[in-house]
């Protein structure tokens, strides 16, 4: 019993210092700064000085972005998922026999070298004449062969 009331005397000594110690820190100043009042916001708009230039810098100009060739749009058009591989997928189960003749390497995945290997020999073999330039008629050779239809619906 004696030590149950030494405790709670002690319990109450304790409570009373805290609460001694609290009142006067609250009585201290704070340490934290008031903030600054509101500032006036007013409609009106400002206004230049009289010597204040009238027309500023033009903004820069965005840089241009290379233009792409025309086999890389097409290899673009292709390459679906910007990995710069076009997979078997990626070139439509209607082209898998285009796809295994320019899949030189067999991986079942096309680089943009082995699409301009086959294209710039598709070139070669229309430029009749050999100045590395395309006429109309040259150009019309480097269009893939259309299957010929069957004459019967067998």
């Amino acid at each position: 019993m004696q030590r149950m009331l030494i405790g709670g005397v002690a319990a109450l000594f304790m409570a009373g210092g805290g609460l001694l110690v609290w009142q006067s820190m609250a009585n201290q100043p704070s340490l934290i700064p008031a903030p600054p009042p509101p500032a006036v916001i007013s409609d009106k708009l400002p206004e230049a000085g009289a010597d204040a230039p009238t027309v500023g810098p033009a903004p820069p100009t965005p840089p241009e972005a290379p233009k792409a060739s025309r086999e890389e749009v097409r290899f673009n058009r292709y390459d679906r998922n910007r990995d710069e591989l076009v997979s078997r997928l990626e070139m439509m189960g209607s082209r898998t026999k285009a796809f295994k003749t320019l899949d030189t390497d067999g991986n079942n995945l096309l680089t943009f070298e082995e699409w301009a290997a086959a294209t710039g020999q598709r070139f070669a073999s229309a430029d009749g004449n050999k100045d590395q330039l395309l006429t109309r008629k040259e150009f019309a050779r480097t269009r893939p062969k259309t299957p010929a239809k069957p004459g019967c619906r067998c």
